[in-house]
C-alpha cells in the first residue's frame, strides 16, 4: 500500500467520538411552549393593555391577566353571574392569578401598570376618610358624655330605688371607620377581615411574590380555611383577640389575588398543595420573557383608568329588609345553551386528566363563569352605555376562549415543570444557561458560587444535576489542577460538542 492509498483510508474513515448523542429532552424538563394569549378576549382595551405591556418591558400576558383580576376585584360582590334560571348556582366576581417568571420578567412593573389606577381611586378617597374620621370622633366625645350620664342616672335609680334606665343609643360607643382599601398588600387574616368590614364589595391582594403567601398555613391552621372561603366570597365570622375579642362578621369575605412566583419556588408550593383544591383556584400565567428594549411610544392609562372608576361606581342592589345585596345576572339563553355545551366536555377532559389538571378542569365552569362576568362589565365599562343585565353570549364566548386556548394549556405548562423532581428541574435549569452562553467546559464550584441559578444554591444540588446532565451524554468529567500546585483538583466538565451542533441547526 503506497502513502496516496493510505492516506484515502484514512480520510474516508469513519471518525469516532467518545460522546453519545445528548437527550435533547433534558433542556425542556417537561415543559410545554407557552400559549399565546387571545386577543379577542379582552375586546377593544388589547391596544391598551399592549402598550402597558412594552412600556414595562413585560409580557402582554401580565398585563392582560393582572387588568381582568383588578378589574374583578371591582365588581366584587356587588354582581353575580347565574348560568341556568331554574339553579342556585351563582358565582361572584372574585378571580386568582399567579404570574410566573424568573426575577428579570418584569412581573412586578407589569402589575404596577395594572393596578396604578386602583391606587389612585384610593388616593381619592383619601379626603373622605378625614372627613369620615372627624364625625366619628364627635361621635365618640358624644357617646362618652352620654354614657357618663347614664351612669349617674343609673347610680341614682338604685339609691332612690327606680327601675335601671336603659343605655341611650347614643351612649354606644361608635366603630372606627375603616379606610377605602381597593388594594392590599400583605395582611394577616385578622387585619384583613378588618379591612373587609369597611370595604364590603371586597379587595385586591398584590403580592410581589407568591411563595410566602402559599404557605399561609404556616404558622395558623385557619387562614387556610379563611382563604378557601374567601375564593367563594363565602360569609365568614374572624374571631380576634384585640378589641376585647370582639369577632369581626362578614357577609361576603371575597378577595381577588393576583402576585408574581419564580419558577423553581413554584414547583416547591404545587407538590406540597396537590390535593386540597388551592392551586386549581388560579389563573396561572408563564409567558417568554420579551427582548430587552425601550417603548416604542408614550403610553395613555387614562382609558384603563376610567374604566377601572366605572367598575367601582357600580351600586349595590337593595335587599326587601333594606339591605344591601348583590345583583345576579344571568347568562342569555344562547349563551346558557354554549355553555352547558362546553361544561359537558370539560367533564370529560377531567376524567382522563392528572390530579394537578383534574383539579383545575374541575374548577374551570365555576371561573370561566366568573371570567364572562367581568369582562362583560370590563367592556361595558371602556365603552359606556346602559349597564348590562345579563351575560351576553359574546363575553361568555370570549370567557370559553380564554379558558380552553389559554388558562388550560398554561396550567399544563406549569404543572409539567412543577412535577418533575427538583433533580431534574435543576438538571434542566444548567443545561439553557450551557446552551444559552454556548459554554465548552463548566466548573462545579463555579456553576454554585457565579452562575446563580435557581435552585442550585448548594454543592449537593449542583452535584445531582451534574450527574444527571452526565447520565443524559451532556457532560463528562475532565478534573484537572489550577496552574503547577498539587492541591484538590478542580470539578470540570466538558460539554458534549454535539449539543451545540445540534443548537445550531
Amino acid at each position: 500500500m503506497n502513502a496516496t492509498t493510505a492516506q484515502s483510508r484514512i480520510d474516508g474513515a469513519e471518525v469516532f467520538s467518545i460522546w453519545g448523542q445528548p437527550d435533547r429532552s433534558v433542556i425542556d424538563a417537561g415543559r410545554r411552549c407557552p400559549p399565546p394569549i387571545p386577543p379577542e378576549s379582552f375586546g377593544e382595551l388589547w391596544p391598551i393593555l399592549s402598550d402597558l405591556a412594552d412600556a414595562a418591558g413585560a409580557p402582554v400576558d401580565y398585563i392582560a391577566v393582572g387588568a381582568l383580576v383588578a378589574a374583578a376585584s371591582l365588581i366584587g360582590g356587588k354582581r353575580r353571574v347565574r348560568p341556568w334560571s331554574n339553579s342556585d348556582w351563582e358565582e361572584p366576581a372574585i378571580l386568582w392569578a399567579a404570574l410566573v417568571g424568573d426575577p428579570s420578567a418584569n412581573k412586578s412593573p407589569a402589575l404596577d401598570r395594572a393596578t396604578k389606577p386602583m391606587r389612585a381611586i384610593e388616593r381619592d378617597d383619601a379626603e373622605n376618610h378625614r372627613e369620615a374620621l372627624l364625625r366619628w370622633e364627635a361621635e365618640v366625645d358624644r357617646a362618652k358624655a352620654e354614657k357618663a350620664a347614664w351612669s349617674e342616672a343609673v347610680k341614682e335609680a338604685v339609691k332612690e330605688g327606680h327601675p335601671t334606665p336603659a343605655l341611650p343609643d347614643d351612649a354606644i360607643m361608635p366603630d372606627e371607620p375603616v379606610r377605602r382599601r381597593p388594594v392590599v398588600q400583605d395582611a394577616t387574616v385578622e387585619a384583613l377581615a378588618a379591612i373587609l368590614s369597611g370595604n364590603p364589595a371586597g379587595t385586591l391582594m398584590v403580592r410581589d411574590e407568591l411563595a410566602g403567601w402559599l404557605n399561609f398555613d404556616k404558622y395558623s391552621n385557619g387562614n387556610r380555611a379563611f382563604w378557601l372561603e374567601a375564593f367563594g366570597g363565602r360569609p365568614f365570622v374572624v374571631d380576634r383577640l384585640k378589641n376585647g375579642g370582639k369577632p369581626i362578621c362578614l357577609p361576603f369575605s371575597g378577595v381577588s389575588v393576583v402576585g408574581g412566583i419564580q419558577p423553581d419556588r413554584l414547583s416547591d408550593e404545587l407538590l406540597g398543595s396537590v390535593d386540597d383544591g388551592l392551586v386549581a383556584r388560579f389563573i396561572w400565567c408563564w409567558p417568554d420573557k420579551v427582548p430587552f428594549g425601550r417603548p416604542r411610544g408614550m403610553v395613555d392609562a387614562s382609558r384603563l383608568e376610567r374604566a377601572y372608576r366605572t367598575l367601582d361606581g357600580i351600586s349595590w342592589g337593595i335587599a326587601e329588609n333594606g339591605d344591601r345585596a348583590h345583583i345576579t345576572l344571568p347568562l342569555t339563553e344562547q349563551a346558557a345553551d354554549m355553555f352547558e355545551e362546553w361544561g359537558k366536555q370539560q367533564q370529560n377532559d377531567a376524567d382522563d386528566a392528572g390530579p394537578l389538571y383534574k383539579g383545575t378542569v374541575g374548577k374551570m365552569t365555576g371561573i370561566a363563569l366568573r371570567i364572562a362576568l367581568v369582562i362583560e362589565y370590563l367592556n361595558w365599562a371602556d365603552r359606556g352605555g346602559s349597564e348590562p343585565i345579563r351575560v351576553s353570549h359574546d363575553a361568555l364566548a370570549a370567557a370559553l376562549d380564554l379558558a380552553d386556548c389559554y388558562i388550560k394549556p398554561m396550567a399544563l405548562r406549569v404543572y409539567g415543570d412543577a412535577a418533575l423532581p427538583a433533580v431534574e428541574r435543576n438538571a434542566a435549569t444548567m443545561a439553557r444557561y450551557i446552551v444559552k452562553h454556548r459554554l465548552a467546559r463548566v466548573n462545579a464550584r463555579d456553576i454554585r458560587r457565579e452562575w446563580r441559578l435557581p435552585g442550585l444554591k448548594t454543592a449537593e444540588a449542583v452535584k445531582d444535576a451534574i450527574d444527571q446532565l452526565t447520565d443524559a451524554e451532556w457532560l463528562r468529567p475532565a478534573p484537572g489542577r489550577q496552574g503547577e500546585t498539587t492541591g484538590r483538583q478542580r470539578s470540570d466538565f466538558l460539554v458534549n460538542p454535539k449539543i451545540m451542533e445540534a443548537a445550531n441547526g
